[in-house]
């Protein structure tokens, strides 16, 4: 019988139930849609860093330097040095990562000895620079260096200002792409860990002086390489046993090598300028930080939520506004829906004086009442949940397919204030800020429908809490009162 008078009494007065379900429906569904969004903006940026960083990275350590002047060197050219193709010189240099210390293999051990650290390698960042410009004015400069003047400061050849170069720039081009040396003992640590098999294998354990590589997607496509293809790298040619894609979209590594063998091309047996370390657990990343700061105190050491901080664009911004302006909205929202319905209930009480005094003069106690009030806010409750996880799941539905891509770009180079050439073809060299664009997603799991739903009811019991109270007030002399 009590829930036979339960519903006869809501399908009596439709008007209020309807809005009073309704009030609690938008505010489950705002939260819902926030909440989805908030956790693709997150899972948004746990690829980017995943992408960039390496996943099972807890921990990077780097080391920054200042770049001396012998950088110079690096990039001084000579007609004995480069390769004349027609009326063009052009140079393939292969260097570790300007601005990047380095550290010996034994601190890679040390620091995998360290209590709650689960494992760690080294790695080594390169980067092939191939520089190509016109003869003419390769043999002007380095005349002109000899007779004491800087290089690089020949006039370009008459009518020519070289290919996009203003007045004074010298008629150069400068292509690059990334190389990683990697420690094939463990690749699901490290820049590999980040990525997905298109095509071959990755690198296995005794490999680590072998001729072979894995390229990414997007460079085997420019360069029209396919595994079983040759790569010349160096002086060397290497095979290329697998292509790779980076699972957030991201440019990423073009050419992954061996470590061994990249340390060898910059003759840095021994040495590292990357080492990634898993921890045991997620809880025991700070102390980790902390003993390999003690360990290493000129190094840099960078957990996920350092380098999540370092993403600019729009999915910085996203994460910004996700985290400020729409948590409070919805915190906002909600409590406006929960006193609403309690507000809506009360007025009703109110209005239904004559019935539930007539109901306490034959008999019915306050708690019966109090129970009959709560029963109809609950089941408007329960039809608020299911119109707001209704609501929620199509707006994060919209909301993930009429959102445009995010963008995160994060700079990993070291600034550049070299003035004359050299600076310039470092600054072009060294510009390694990497953009990679991600989908964006809104996900409702179980746990947020399970959240919503709680939350109407929570708002349900709120108002039935109120509307309850107001009844429990009320005495069978009003109800004769009102009574015509």
């Amino acid at each position: 019988m009590f829930f036979t008078y339960v519903w006869r009494e809501l399908r009596r007065r439709k008007r209020q139930a309807l809005l009073t379900s309704l009030g609690l429906a938008l505010g489950v569904a705002l939260v819902v849609i926030v909440s989805a969004v908030t956790a693709g903006v997150g899972d948004a940026q746990q690829d980017v860093l995943k992408s960039l960083y390496g996943v099972g990275t807890d921990v990077t350590v780097t080391k920054s330097v200042e770049m001396q002047q012998s950088m110079r060197g690096q990039f001084r050219m000579s007609t004995d040095d480069v390769e004349k193709v027609g009326d063009q010189f052009v140079r393939d240099t292969v260097i570790a990562t300007p601005g990047a210390g380095t550290f010996l293999e034994e601190r890679v051990t040390e620091i995998s000895r360290m209590d709650d650290v689960a494992a760690s390698v080294g790695g080594l960042l390169l980067t092939n620079a191939r520089v190509s410009g016109d003869y003419e004015w390769l043999e002007q400069s380095e005349q002109l260096e000899q007779s004491g003047g800087g290089f690089g400061q020949g006039p370009p050849p008459e009518g020519e200002a070289g290919a996009g170069q203003g007045a004074g720039m010298p008629p150069i081009e400068i292509t690059t792409y990334s190389m990683a040396g990697v420690d094939v003992s463990d690749v699901e640590l490290g820049p590999l860990g980040s990525v997905e098999v298109v095509d071959g294998r990755l690198f296995e354990p005794g490999e680590e002086a072998d001729y072979v590589a894995v390229v990414s997607g997007s460079y085997a496509k420019q360069e029209e390489l396919a595994v079983g293809d040759a790569l010349t790298v160096g002086e060397n040619e290497y095979e290329v046993i697998g292509t790779v894609a980076s699972q957030a979209g991201g440019e990423g590594v073009n050419v992954y090598l061996p470590l061994v063998r990249a340390q060898k091309l910059v003759d840095s047996e021994g040495k590292v300028n990357q080492i990634y370390v898993r921890a045991g657990s997620a809880e025991s990343i700070p102390a980790v930080e902390a003993r390999i700061a003690e360990l290493l105190p000129a190094a840099t050491v960078t957990s996920a939520e350092d380098l999540a901080e370092q993403v600019s664009g729009s999915l910085g911004n996203a994460s910004s506004l996700a985290d400020r302006l729409g948590t409070w909205l919805a915190i906002a929202v909600l409590a406006a829906a929960f006193l609403v319905a309690g507000l809506l209930t009360m007025a009703g009480v109110s209005r239904r004086t004559t019935e539930f005094g007539t109901l306490k003069a034959i008999g019915w106690r306050s708690r019966r009442i109090v129970g009959q009030v709560m029963g109809e806010s609950l089941l408007q409750g329960v039809i608020g949940a299911v119109l707001g996880v209704g609501l929620g799941v199509l707006g994060a539905v919209l909301v993930a397919q009429l959102s445009p891509d995010l963008q995160a770009s994060v700079s990993t180079g070291p600034e550049i204030q070299e003035g004359g050439m050299v600076g310039r073809m470092a600054g072009e060299l060294l510009d390694t800020t990497q953009t990679v664009s991600i989908e964006m997603t809104a996900p409702v799991g179980l746990e947020l429908v399970l959240l919503a739903v709680g939350l109407a009811l929570a708002g349900a019991v709120f108002a039935g809490v109120l509307g309850g109270w107001r009844a429990a007030r009320l005495r069978p002399a009003e109800a004769l009162r009102r009574v015509e």
